[in-house]
Protein backbone atom coordinates (compact mmCIF):
# COMPACT_ATOMS: atom_id res chain seq x y z
CA UNK A 1 0.00 0.00 0.00
CA UNK A 2 1.36 3.12 -0.92
CA UNK A 3 1.94 5.74 1.77
CA UNK A 4 0.03 9.30 2.41
CA UNK A 5 2.38 11.10 0.94
CA UNK A 6 2.81 9.21 -2.23
CA UNK A 7 6.36 7.40 -2.42
CA UNK A 8 5.58 4.23 -2.52
CA UNK A 9 7.30 1.95 0.54
CA UNK A 10 8.93 5.22 2.03
CA UNK A 11 7.80 6.21 5.05
CA UNK A 12 6.17 9.38 5.23
CA UNK A 13 8.37 10.85 7.73
CA UNK A 14 11.03 10.62 4.59
CA UNK A 15 8.70 12.25 1.74
CA UNK A 16 10.34 15.40 1.98
CA UNK A 17 14.13 14.21 2.33
CA UNK A 18 13.30 11.85 -1.43
CA UNK A 19 11.42 15.12 -2.70
CA UNK A 20 14.42 16.85 -2.32
CA UNK A 21 16.42 14.41 -3.33
CA UNK A 22 14.82 14.17 -6.60
CA UNK A 23 14.73 18.14 -7.02
CA UNK A 24 18.45 17.92 -6.24
CA UNK A 25 18.60 15.46 -9.41
CA UNK A 26 16.05 17.56 -11.88
CA UNK A 27 18.32 20.46 -11.46
CA UNK A 28 21.92 18.65 -12.47
CA UNK A 29 20.12 17.26 -15.49
CA UNK A 30 18.68 20.95 -16.14
CA UNK A 31 22.10 22.31 -15.81
CA UNK A 32 23.54 19.13 -17.51
CA UNK A 33 21.49 19.32 -20.73
CA UNK A 34 22.46 23.43 -20.87
CA UNK A 35 26.08 23.20 -20.42
CA UNK A 36 27.06 20.01 -22.62
CA UNK A 37 26.85 18.92 -25.53
CA UNK A 38 24.41 15.62 -25.98
CA UNK A 39 23.83 13.03 -28.47
CA UNK A 40 20.86 13.78 -30.03
CA UNK A 41 19.57 10.02 -29.64
CA UNK A 42 20.47 10.83 -25.71
CA UNK A 43 18.16 13.78 -25.63
CA UNK A 44 15.17 12.45 -27.10
CA UNK A 45 15.32 9.21 -24.90
CA UNK A 46 15.78 12.21 -21.93
CA UNK A 47 12.67 13.93 -23.61
CA UNK A 48 10.37 10.59 -23.76
CA UNK A 49 11.32 9.82 -20.53
CA UNK A 50 10.82 12.78 -18.93
CA UNK A 51 7.45 13.57 -20.51
CA UNK A 52 6.18 10.11 -19.27
CA UNK A 53 7.44 10.15 -15.37
CA UNK A 54 5.78 14.14 -15.54
CA UNK A 55 2.64 11.90 -16.66
CA UNK A 56 2.38 9.88 -13.98
CA UNK A 57 3.46 11.85 -11.45
CA UNK A 58 0.52 14.57 -12.53
CA UNK A 59 -1.78 11.73 -11.93
CA UNK A 60 -1.15 12.22 -8.08
CA UNK A 61 -3.65 15.32 -5.58
CA UNK A 62 -2.69 18.19 -6.47
CA UNK A 63 0.00 19.86 -3.68
CA UNK A 64 -0.93 23.02 -2.07
CA UNK A 65 1.13 24.93 0.09
CA UNK A 66 -0.97 27.02 2.92
CA UNK A 67 0.20 30.16 4.41
CA UNK A 68 0.16 28.63 7.50
CA UNK A 69 3.23 25.97 6.48
CA UNK A 70 4.73 27.78 4.55
CA UNK A 71 5.52 31.10 6.42
CA UNK A 72 4.12 30.64 10.47
CA UNK A 73 7.37 27.75 10.59
CA UNK A 74 9.89 30.42 10.08
CA UNK A 75 8.62 33.22 12.50
CA UNK A 76 8.19 31.15 15.33
CA UNK A 77 11.72 31.24 17.29
CA UNK A 78 14.84 33.91 15.79
CA UNK A 79 17.61 31.57 14.35
CA UNK A 80 20.66 31.24 16.30
CA UNK A 81 23.67 32.94 14.71
CA UNK A 82 24.93 30.38 12.05
CA UNK A 83 22.12 28.66 11.49
CA UNK A 84 20.28 27.53 8.19
CA UNK A 85 17.32 29.22 7.50
CA UNK A 86 14.77 28.65 4.54
CA UNK A 87 11.61 29.78 3.46
CA UNK A 88 10.05 27.24 2.53
CA UNK A 89 10.91 24.03 0.32
CA UNK A 90 9.81 24.59 -2.87
CA UNK A 91 11.18 28.14 -2.89
CA UNK A 92 12.54 29.25 -6.24
CA UNK A 93 15.59 30.69 -4.61
CA UNK A 94 16.50 28.80 -1.69
CA UNK A 95 14.42 26.32 -1.98
CA UNK A 96 16.02 22.03 -1.64
CA UNK A 97 12.97 20.52 -3.18
CA UNK A 98 12.14 23.36 -6.20
CA UNK A 99 13.98 21.40 -9.63
CA UNK A 100 13.93 24.62 -11.34
CA UNK A 101 14.83 26.58 -8.32
CA UNK A 102 18.58 28.06 -7.87
CA UNK A 103 18.83 26.45 -4.33
CA UNK A 104 20.85 29.05 -2.69
CA UNK A 105 22.31 28.10 1.09
CA UNK A 106 21.48 30.78 3.45
CA UNK A 107 22.45 31.55 7.30
CA UNK A 108 22.25 33.99 9.90
CA UNK A 109 25.20 36.27 10.79
CA UNK A 110 24.93 38.40 13.28
CA UNK A 111 21.87 40.83 12.84
CA UNK A 112 22.39 39.75 8.88
CA UNK A 113 21.96 36.87 6.34
CA UNK A 114 24.78 35.48 4.32
CA UNK A 115 24.65 32.82 1.39
CA UNK A 116 26.33 30.64 -0.75
CA UNK A 117 25.89 29.43 -4.00
CA UNK A 118 27.56 28.42 -7.43
CA UNK A 119 24.99 29.51 -10.19
CA UNK A 120 25.07 26.82 -13.31
CA UNK A 121 24.85 26.99 -16.46
CA UNK A 122 21.26 27.55 -16.84
CA UNK A 123 21.13 30.27 -15.10
CA UNK A 124 23.63 32.26 -17.90
CA UNK A 125 22.42 35.38 -19.16
CA UNK A 126 25.29 36.71 -21.13
CA UNK A 127 27.88 34.08 -22.32
CA UNK A 128 29.76 33.18 -18.96
CA UNK A 129 27.84 35.89 -17.35
CA UNK A 130 24.83 35.21 -15.09
CA UNK A 131 21.00 36.28 -16.15
CA UNK A 132 20.73 39.79 -14.35
CA UNK A 133 17.28 38.61 -13.17
CA UNK A 134 18.54 35.70 -11.52
CA UNK A 135 20.72 38.14 -9.80
CA UNK A 136 18.39 40.57 -8.83
CA UNK A 137 16.09 37.51 -7.61
CA UNK A 138 19.24 36.29 -5.26
CA UNK A 139 19.30 39.37 -3.49
CA UNK A 140 15.58 39.88 -2.85
CA UNK A 141 15.47 36.44 -1.20
CA UNK A 142 18.45 37.06 0.70
CA UNK A 143 17.42 40.40 1.88
CA UNK A 144 14.03 38.47 2.79
CA UNK A 145 15.53 36.31 5.34
CA UNK A 146 16.98 39.33 7.13
CA UNK A 147 12.99 40.42 8.55
CA UNK A 148 13.11 36.97 9.76
CA UNK A 149 15.93 37.88 11.91
CA UNK A 150 14.20 40.93 12.80
CA UNK A 151 10.75 39.27 13.03
CA UNK A 152 8.78 41.97 10.76
CA UNK A 153 6.95 39.94 8.09
CA UNK A 154 7.03 42.04 5.01
CA UNK A 155 6.92 42.59 1.50
CA UNK A 156 9.34 43.85 -0.80
CA UNK A 157 8.18 47.47 -2.16
CA UNK A 158 11.23 48.40 -3.84
CA UNK A 159 14.42 46.55 -4.92
CA UNK A 160 17.19 48.09 -7.01
CA UNK A 161 20.32 46.84 -8.20
CA UNK A 162 23.52 47.81 -9.70
CA UNK A 163 25.70 45.45 -11.82
CA UNK A 164 29.85 46.47 -11.03
CA UNK A 165 30.93 43.68 -12.68
CA UNK A 166 30.49 39.90 -14.45
CA UNK A 167 28.41 37.82 -12.21
CA UNK A 168 30.08 34.65 -13.21
CA UNK A 169 28.25 31.33 -14.17
CA UNK A 170 30.01 28.38 -12.52
CA UNK A 171 32.09 29.98 -9.49
CA UNK A 172 31.30 30.09 -5.83
CA UNK A 173 29.35 33.47 -4.91
CA UNK A 174 28.45 35.22 -1.56
CA UNK A 175 25.96 37.68 -0.59
CA UNK A 176 25.44 39.85 2.16
CA UNK A 177 22.35 41.63 3.64
CA UNK A 178 21.89 43.71 6.11
CA UNK A 179 18.91 46.14 7.44
CA UNK A 180 20.04 49.89 7.48
CA UNK A 181 17.33 51.43 8.74
CA UNK A 182 13.49 51.06 9.93
CA UNK A 183 10.80 53.86 10.36
CA UNK A 184 7.71 52.59 10.93
CA UNK A 185 6.30 49.77 8.57
CA UNK A 186 9.14 50.71 6.20
CA UNK A 187 12.66 48.94 6.15
CA UNK A 188 15.35 49.60 4.27
CA UNK A 189 17.90 46.97 3.27
CA UNK A 190 21.21 46.78 1.35
CA UNK A 191 23.16 43.81 -0.01
CA UNK A 192 26.29 42.82 -1.96
CA UNK A 193 27.29 39.99 -4.16
CA UNK A 194 30.93 39.22 -3.91
CA UNK A 195 33.16 37.10 -6.11
CA UNK A 196 36.52 35.95 -3.63
CA UNK A 197 37.51 40.01 -2.89
CA UNK A 198 35.24 41.33 -5.66
CA UNK A 199 31.94 43.07 -5.63
CA UNK A 200 30.30 42.36 -8.85
CA UNK A 201 26.74 43.60 -7.69
CA UNK A 202 25.20 45.54 -4.72
CA UNK A 203 21.67 46.14 -3.79
CA UNK A 204 18.97 48.47 -1.87
CA UNK A 205 15.81 47.69 -1.25
CA UNK A 206 12.55 48.44 0.76
CA UNK A 207 10.33 46.48 2.29
CA UNK A 208 7.17 47.21 3.49
CA UNK A 209 5.71 45.34 7.36
CA UNK A 210 2.42 43.70 7.45
CA UNK A 211 0.50 42.57 10.16
CA UNK A 212 2.15 39.74 11.73
CA UNK A 213 -1.67 38.28 11.95
CA UNK A 214 -1.71 37.87 8.30
CA UNK A 215 0.24 34.83 8.91
CA UNK A 216 -1.48 33.67 11.80
CA UNK A 217 1.50 34.91 14.64
CA UNK A 218 0.28 37.00 17.83
CA UNK A 219 0.12 40.87 16.89
CA UNK A 220 3.47 42.76 17.31
CA UNK A 221 4.33 44.26 20.76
Amino acid sequence: MSSPAGTGDTPAADANAVRERAAAALRRLGHAVVGHEADPGLLDRIATLAHATAATVETGAARTRPIESMKRRLWASPPADGQPMSHFAECVVSGAANPMGIAIQVRRAGDGAVADFNLGPAFEGAPGRAHGGVVAAVFDDVMGYVLVIQRTPAYTGRLTVRYRAPVPVGADLTVLARLVRREGRKLWMESQMLHGDECVAEADALFIAIPPERLGLPPAQ
